[in-house]
């Protein structure tokens, strides 16, 4: 049933959204280092490697420079575009497409390159690759505010690793064990939400059951 709403969502997304594809597109031919699309493996279901499509909002090369895959705040390999590709998610647009062809749902765990998915615990790995990766998802929402988290600890990638992927894990978990189609339409208006109201903390309002933040995050997500 989901797959069937991946797909209506997806190619209706896509048409709709289509002159503000076009848009970006043209923006980013005059700006920047003159590409489009960036295309990075991720981990997919079952464990298998996808090519996950992003408009460009970095300079070449950027994940093999400073915290590779690990984004911050005012990360100096951003683009100046692409501050506002980020800030409103129009970068991940071209997802709509890894969807209609089956690499990822509308919602589901994010993604992950190689090394942020290393970080997760092992039966975290196990269990996230059950499931088709999701253009958002529980994770995702709750750390909206990523980069802010980081740029505000002392060594961001030691407390990505420490505190940010644990509990990441454990709430990519929750929603495995928990999906179903009123969850999936749930997250999918509380993604919505959150992009019109960044601040909001509607989504401990609507899944109160889900696992509680360590003390290091505690009224920060």
């Amino acid at each position: 049933m989901t797959r069937f709403f991946d797909v209506l969502l997806a190619g209706l997304a896509l048409l709709l959204l289509s002159p503000l594809l076009l848009i970006s597109i043209v923006v980013l031919c005059f700006t920047g280092e003159g590409e489009v699309f960036y295309v990075q493996q991720r981990v997919g279901k079952d464990g298998r490697r996808f090519g996950l499509l992003k408009f460009v909002t970095m300079v070449k090369n950027s994940p093999n420079m400073a915290t590779g895959t690990v984004t911050l705040k005012n990360d100096p390999r951003i683009l100046p575009v692409g501050h506002f590709f980020r800030k409103t998610k129009i970068n991940e647009l071209p997802q709509l497409i890894n969807i209609l062809l089956g690499d990822m749902s509308i919602i589901g765990p994010r993604p992950q390159a190689e090394r942020c998915f290393a970080a997760f615990p092992i039966d975290v790995q196990h269990e996230i690759t059950k499931v088709r990766p999701g253009l958002s998802g529980i994770g995702s929402i709750v750390f909206r505010d990523e980069e802010e988290l980081l740029h505000n600890a002392q060594d961001d990638v030691a407390f990505y690793d420490r505190v940010i992927a644990p509990y990441k894990g454990a709430l990519e978990k929750w929603y495995i064990e928990n999906q179903g189609i009123v969850t999936y339409f749930l997250l999918i208006f509380t993604t919505a939400w959150v992009v019109v109201f960044p601040t909001s903390k509607i989504v401990w309002k609507l899944f109160r059951e889900l696992p509680q933040p360590p003390a290091e995050l505690a009224g920060r997500v």
